[in-house]
């Protein structure tokens, strides 16, 4: 079961901790993050029709700047390093 719009509660809590991660370790390689910057890796189910369903939404909080917000039309399982570049390229 899915608590509210966000895709970690219930019992897939521990696979949503392993994307997240992974995601976090793709992001910091491909952005070239300093282990200062904090992230937040989060998936939204949207209903409104308006959005794509399913979002990827990555935070990035580098010291000194601006928060950086990164979105991806998918769940966190199908996010792959070439998404992520995209999505750090400005194409996302």
């Amino acid at each position: 079961m899915r608590f509210g719009l966000f895709g970690k509660g219930g019992p897939d809590k521990a696979q949503a901790a392993e994307q997240s991660g992974r995601i976090k370790a793709l992001m910091r390689e491909i952005a070239g993050l300093p282990e200062a910057a904090a992230m937040a890796v989060n998936e939204i189910i949207c209903a409104d029709p308006a959005c794509p369903g399913t979002e990827t939404v990555i935070l990035v909080m580098n010291p000194g700047e601006k928060t950086r917000a990164f979105k991806l039309a998918m769940a966190m399982a199908e996010v792959t390093p070439e998404a992520l570049r995209e999505a750090v390229s400005g194409g996302a």
